[in-house]
């Protein structure tokens, strides 16, 4: 059995707890309390320091792609989903029904919807990117108003860079 360390990082939007082996991380997700528990140590993992600098610097403006290794589990469907995430660039955004036409799924919508609430590598798998078909803010794990955080950082950090 593959040993688990854990990592928190305190993002302008809250704590993130980090989960990962050795080798890669298996998740990235947003913790509801104010105070870091998981803090680095000789023992921490290099890929899970990596994803913590690639997470900072993503905050910072300074990153727009992830290439930490991470491994994440579901069904050939929801990687299917989650895969097609990972094609929505920096400051774009999609939809459900988008998504399942990627995927060769036209039905699919809601299958791809409860998919996309199953991502466990919040913001490297950028499920926050999706939206309604009308243009509305639809559910997100880590609640609306980070998924609208989110959207508007990418936002300005491209306008910012596209100025430079």
């Amino acid at each position: 059995m593959t040993k688990l360390y854990n990592l928190d990082y305190k993002s302008p939007i809250g704590i993130i707890e980090i989960n990962g082996s050795e080798s890669a991380v298996c998740s990235i997700l947003f913790a509801e309390r104010q105070q870091l528990l998981n803090v680095a140590n000789q023992c921490t993992p290099q890929v899970l320091l990596d994803c913590v600098k690639q997470l900072d610097e993503y905050f910072h403006g300074q990153r727009f792609h992830f290439t930490f290794p991470y491994h994440i589990e579901g069904t050939q469907f929801q990687k299917q989903v989650w895969q097609a995430l990972t094609d929505i660039a920096y400051a774009e955004q999609g939809t459900y029904k988008a998504i399942a036409l990627s995927i060769g799924n036209e039905k699919a919508i809601r299958a791809v919807g409860n998919a996309n609430g199953k991502n466990k590598l919040s913001i490297v798998i950028p499920c926050h990117r999706i939206i309604g078909s009308d243009g509305t803010l639809t559910g997100y794990a880590g609640g609306l108003w980070r998924k609208e955080w989110l959207l508007q950082h990418e936002k300005s950090c491209r306008n910012s860079s596209a100025r430079q």
